[in-house]
């Protein structure tokens, strides 16, 4: 999962990333709300996890700006010492997924944020087969189908068309893209998924008479959404 992390603890922020990133997931770590909030309108995120307390603006501030100016309903996690019952309601009243006090237990804020990602999840992580008409992926012979006929894709082609099926809906970042499909590498830039939607779209034929669109955001990303 992609995570972006308000915590302005940094001894506590940089082993909340390090047990992140050795779980296998990417961290983006941010001491101040300002910084963070700017990060969550120019990037895509799979979960939010934030601190209460922190500089600028408190946890419960972002989350309701979270909340009013991000479309697609990201989970967000508390993380913080405030362990009074009030707070905890008000969390939640406020539209946090889930609320964890501290000190936090790695396991168990591992267990959280992976039963947070699959209550989400458009796709089921085991599932062999991702199906939406006109179009079937076989994930286990890396066979994309469109109204049953096979569809010649590349790999990469491939990777990007599983990655937007699995987030139907969603507006993602092309920073999140490149991250998910080609990997953290600095000699790949963003006209590279460009580049890349454009061939899905057309091979696919991706358009509203199928019930299918794949818009450009702009200054964003993309977003594959089902019509109907």
């Amino acid at each position: 999962m992609r995570i972006a992390l308000l915590e302005d603890d940094l001894d506590q922020a940089r082993l909340l990333v390090e047990w992140l990133r050795a779980a296998g997931h990417h961290c983006d770590g941010y001491s101040a709300s300002k910084a963070f909030l700017r990060a969550v309108k120019r990037e895509s995120y799979d979960l939010l996890l934030l601190d209460w307390i922190v500089p600028e603006m408190n946890g419960l501030e972002v989350l309701k700006w979270v909340r009013e100016n991000v479309e697609w309903r990201v989970p967000v996690m508390f993380l913080t010492a405030r362990d009074q019952e009030e707070d905890i309601v008000r969390g939640l009243e406020y539209g946090a997924d889930d609320y964890l006090v501290k000190p936090a237990k790695q396991r168990e804020l591992l267990a959280r944020i992976n039963a947070l990602g699959r209550r989400v999840a458009t796709v089921e992580p085991d599932q062999l087969e991702i199906e939406f008409e006109p179009y079937s992926i076989d994930l286990r012979h890396h066979q994309v189908k469109r109204a049953g006929e096979p569809v010649d894709v590349t790999q990469k082609e491939y990777e990007l068309i599983v990655f937007l099926f699995r987030n139907i809906g969603r507006v993602l970042s092309r920073g999140h893209i490149l991250e998910s499909v080609w990997g953290r590498n600095p000699d790949i830039n963003t006209r590279t998924v460009d580049t890349h939607v454009s061939r899905i779209r057309t091979k696919l034929a991706i358009q509203p008479e199928l019930g299918w669109k794949l818009s450009s955001i702009y200054q964003h990303g993309y977003r594959l959404e089902r019509l109907n």
